[in-house]
């Protein structure tokens, strides 16, 4: 079965805002959201919120080496939030599950298989 990646997208502005009451809602419907994939056929294969943007570190190749800069590289309201990966049966039921995952916003790829 083929795999796909959702990345989600986000506010990070919300996040800063957000109680421990919006956290457990937020964890409530994500638990939900797995569950339905699961009914679905579907599965997680892995998946995990990230910290803020400010803490990412961004690496770029130059004509003269690695260049490390702190932060993420595009300057955007949204920045990437978390992921899964999922086992789906093909791209329309990948994208049928991003529809309902709670979010502000979702980016579906294929993942390449590579053999061992």
């Amino acid at each position: 079965m083929p795999s796909y990646m959702f990345l989600i997208y986000g506010d990070e502005s919300r996040f800063a805002e957000a109680t421990q009451e919006d956290w457990d809602q937020m964890l409530q419907a994500h638990n939900a959201w797995q569950e339905q994939v699961a009914s679905s056929g579907a599965k997680v294969l892995d998946g995990a919120p990230l910290e803020a943007s400010s803490t990412a570190t961004s690496i770029r190749h130059g004509d003269s080496g690695p260049i490390v800069t702190d932060g993420p590289f595009a300057e955007t309201k949204e920045a990437l939030g978390g992921y899964y990966v999922l086992e789906c049966a093909d791209l329309d039921a990948a994208l049928a599950l991003a529809r309902v995952l709670p979010g502000e916003g979702v980016e579906v790829r294929p993942v390449i298989s590579i053999p061992s």
